[in-house]
């Protein structure tokens, strides 16, 4: 398809599972999905982790070349139109960073590495969109590594979890070889059992009246089953018996031969059977429907409204209702939050006008959420906040931008050496300067005043000027800017200047 044939408002979405990697192109119009496009690639990324937690170089170049395929499909693109997302392979991976250097560059895009909570909310909202329904619902995405199970009811998630089992991981682990035997499905029933247990009181069978299973494994189960005529596409816990006794039977992965089944699913479909039938069992799951959504549409819907949140059409994305839950969480102290953010954001505008939308919102939710390590302890308070703020759920986000906010609020007081890495980034820097500056301006907790101080770049110059009046009538804040000038000069990647305004 020719990349300048795709409708105006086209988005794009990269999925990069443990077992296939997805491209969907689609459209999302007063409410309604259209898909433009699909592309998908089994890359078994998940099975290329080695004992040590390393990705392979032979899994890492499949992956490269499924990615630049789809650099190639997306020529015309602009950034606000794409996102890829990675899950648990490379949430896993000891060295996912040096895999994302190189696949962001195959792929020319950023590349985020979400938690299994949040991929799971965007499971969710793929489901809910694609196949609408006001019951109580539980969906089950099993990937190659992880499987997803969230409890719903219209277009809202109530529980959502990411359990550490997959039908690639449970296949290579149970089935070594591709050898099928009883004992291996006895085997990985009682480990994906184990890695279940946990979940059996959250989505209990009193909790939801209809449950769908989304993506890859259940898709693939329910079109073998209904090839077979055992069932009209319901999994059930009879149908799932019939698929393993057939796997038995063929004995090795190769040698399975079933209507429907497609070839490149026979290596990781006995892990998949094992985790379903589990499922089954431990969740009283008479029938499991195939569901019309999965990740990646979720994906799609989840920057279609952030979109929209951007042009003020909407109050906001799930990443602003995450930084108010996390204030009222950690009892922020939204006043001083506020004001923190009204000189910071003053001065990210004047001096880097045209600065990226998302770098002045992160900037904003630093500034939300700077205080959140207090509800710890006082001392070092900024230390704790960063911590929180790489590690806590917060549904919108991924890891990567989590910790780019999290160091963000690290470096809003005390020395800069313990940020140095990060403030290679000149846009960093400047977001930094910017939160400290606020924080300072700010640290009586008094009246904002944006306009008392101002900030102007001139390349690696910041240039902080300060109304006189108000300079007269606050000596020690004006002594603590000077203070802060000094550190940039002394170790800062900027040069802080300051000068009364003429």
């Amino acid at each position: 398809m020719n990349p300048r044939s795709n409708p105006p408002r086209a988005l794009a979405a990269i999925d990069m599972g443990s077992n296939s990697f997805r491209l969907e192109i689609g459209q999302v119009h007063q409410d309604r999905y259209r898909r433009v496009d699909y592309l998908k690639e089994t890359v078994r990324l998940g099975a290329g982790l080695d004992a040590n937690g390393m990705l392979t170089e032979e899994a890492a170049q499949r992956g490269l070349a499924c990615l630049r395929q789809f650099s190639a499909r997306l020529a015309g693109f602009e950034p606000g139109q794409v996102r890829a997302v990675a899950t648990q392979t490379l949430r896993e991976a000891r060295n996912r960073n040096a895999f994302l250097l190189r696949a962001q560059e195959a792929l020319g895009f950023p590349i985020e590495v979400i938690s299994g909570r949040e991929e799971a909310r965007l499971i969710y909202a793929g489901v809910a969109h694609m196949q609408p329904g006001s019951e109580e619902r539980l969906v089950v995405d099993i990937g190659g590594r992880s499987t997803e199970l969230i409890l719903g009811q219209g277009k809202l998630p109530r529980v959502a979890e990411s359990f550490g089992v997959g039908c690639v991981s449970l296949s290579l682990r149970f089935f070594e070889g591709g050898a099928i035997t009883e004992a291996g499905f006895r085997a990985a029933q009682v480990a994906a059992g184990a890695e279940f247990e946990e979940g059996l009181q959250s989505f209990g069978r009193e909790h939801w009246r209809l449950a769908l299973g989304s993506s890859g494994t259940a898709g693939a189960v329910s079109q073998l089953l209904q090839a077979s005529g055992v069932s009209d596409g319901r999994i059930t816990p009879q149908g799932l018996r019939w698929a393993m006794q057939r796997c038995l039977e063929a004995g090795q992965t190769e040698r399975i031969a079933l209507p429907g089944l497609k070839p490149e699913r026979r290596a990781v479909l006995p892990g998949g059977l094992a985790i379903l039938y589990t499922l089954a069992a431990h969740f009283d799951i008479a029938e499991l429907w195939p569901a019309k959504g999965a990740l990646r549409q979720g994906v799609i819907i989840d920057l279609h409204e952030r979109r929209l949140a951007l042009q003020h059409r909407r109050p906001g994305d799930m990443r602003d209702t995450s930084v108010a839950e996390l204030q009222r969480r950690f009892a922020v102290d939204t006043a001083q939050a506020e004001r923190v953010a009204t000189v910071a954001l003053a001065l990210f505008d004047s001096a880097l006008p045209d600065a990226e939308a998302d770098n002045r919102r992160e900037l904003a939710w630093a500034c939300a959420l700077h205080e959140i390590g207090q509800m710890v302890s006082h001392h070092d308070h900024h230390r704790h906040s960063a911590y929180l703020l790489t590690h806590v759920d917060a549904p919108g986000f991924s890891q990567s931008q989590q910790r780019r906010i999290g160091e963000l609020v690290l470096g809003q007081r005390g020395g800069l050496r313990k940020i140095e890495p990060q403030l290679s980034s000149e846009t960093f820097a400047w977001q930094v300067l910017c939160l400290r500056l606020a924080a300072i301006k700010c640290h009586a907790r008094g009246e904002a005043d944006a306009g008392a101080i101002s900030l102007r770049c001139r390349g690696r110059e910041a240039q902080l000027a300060w109304r006189p009046a108000w300079a007269e009538r606050n000596p020690r804040t004006l002594y603590l800017l000077q203070e802060e000038a000094a550190a940039w000069l002394r170790s800062g990647p900027l040069r802080l200047l300051t000068a009364a305004a003429a």
